[in-house]
């Protein structure tokens, strides 16, 4: 992950500008995205997710507290708990690092949009909408990548038989099958609607054939 690009974020996101613990943090991020249980949350996921971010900054109302967001928002990834706590624990370390050095106003932004990468309710501002279309883009890829995606992501549930992975799997790709739209915003559904709802048609076939095997 880019270094420099996360000290110049974290710097300017800052009010308190006499503490210099950039890379404390971002030595604390790095380390958690690259933990050998991990195969699909990586420092991968995160560098594709800032080239979307890239891509739409300039629609966004908080472009900082976004991106400052996808940095943090799978730092914490646990595959035996429930639903939301990895969240829960990556918005909580996110404020622990930023402490009373940022506005409190920021902070909490920040802790929601990661938040909102639950998945379990509608985003309701239109940097929320943006957060949740990026972290789900890599459905919209071709299809060779989202079924590598796919596999990675099955990996890092080896206690799980697949019985029991995917059949989970089935439930939360059928709720974003059945939204009015796999996209919140305009920018990405013309980006990758399409391609993302087939992609997730295709799989949930797959996992069907798996299940009754």
């Amino acid at each position: 992950m880019d270094k420099p690009r996360f000290l110049a974020l974290w710097g300017r996101c800052k009010t308190d500008t006499g503490v210099d613990d950039g890379d404390l943090v971002y030595d604390c991020v790095l380390d958690n995205y690259s933990e050998a249980s991990r195969h699909y949350h990586t420092p991968l996921h995160i560098e594709h997710c800032l080239r979307q971010f890239d891509a739409a900054r300039a629609e966004m109302a908080d472009p900082d507290a976004v991106e400052l967001a996808l940095w943090f928002h799978d730092v914490i990834y646990e595959t035996d708990v429930n639903a939301g706590e990895n969240e829960r624990a990556s918005a909580e370390l996110f404020s622990r690092c930023a402490g009373d050095q940022f506005d409190t106003g920021f902070r909490d932004r920040v802790y929601r949009l990661i938040m909102v990468t639950t998945h379990s309710e509608s985003p309701r501002t239109l940097d929320e909408a943006f957060m949740v279309d990026i972290d789900l883009s890599s459905f919209g890829l071709p299809w060779a990548a989202f079924s590598s995606d796919s596999e990675d992501v099955r990996a890092e549930f080896p206690q799980h038989s697949d019985n029991v992975f995917y059949a989970k799997q089935r439930v939360f790709m059928q709720s974003l099958l059945h939204r009015d739209n796999f996209c919140f915003t305009e920018f990405f559904r013309a980006r990758h609607e399409a391609q993302a709802k087939e992609n997730i048609s295709r799989h949930l076939g797959m996992i069907s054939e798996r299940l009754s095997a």
